[in-house]
């Protein structure tokens, strides 16, 4: 499981995972667009964090270095969900799911479409 990110860091992820790849500055601009050096070091700080914590790649074949994310929304998603699930439902996803059924956060659209992927998942099991 991947670790839960701060958010600052989740808002570079953000970024990334919207824009694909991008400069530290191009970051920046975009979290601090009034920035002083200040927010420079605090973003270079936290690309760094990323890095190590194994979010985020650093193409260093330019003299410019360009920042990707390593993992996809979904996959950090994923791993978030599973953290809680094991913290508070002893790794079961039902009562997180029955909890956003009763309270309509999730809408019938979504129900069908947990459905069809449930039903799909049943069909590759049974072969």
């Amino acid at each position: 499981m991947k670790p839960t990110l701060a958010n600052s860091e989740l808002a570079i992820m953000d970024l990334l995972w919207e824009k694909t790849k991008l400069t530290a500055r191009q970051i920046r601009e975009t979290l601090y667009p009034k920035a002083t050096k200040a927010q420079h070091g605090t973003v270079q700080k936290l690309l760094q964090r990323l890095e190590d914590k194994d979010f985020v790649m650093r193409d260093r074949s330019q003299y410019v270095h360009m920042f990707m994310a390593k993992i996809t929304r979904q996959e950090y998603a994923a791993s978030q969900l599973e953290s809680l699930a094991s913290k508070l439902t002893a790794g079961s996803f039902a009562p997180l799911i029955t909890h956003l059924v009763e309270t309509s956060k999730i809408s019938d659209e979504e129900i069908e479409e947990i459905k069809n992927i449930l039903d799909e998942y049943k069909k590759s099991e049974e072969k």
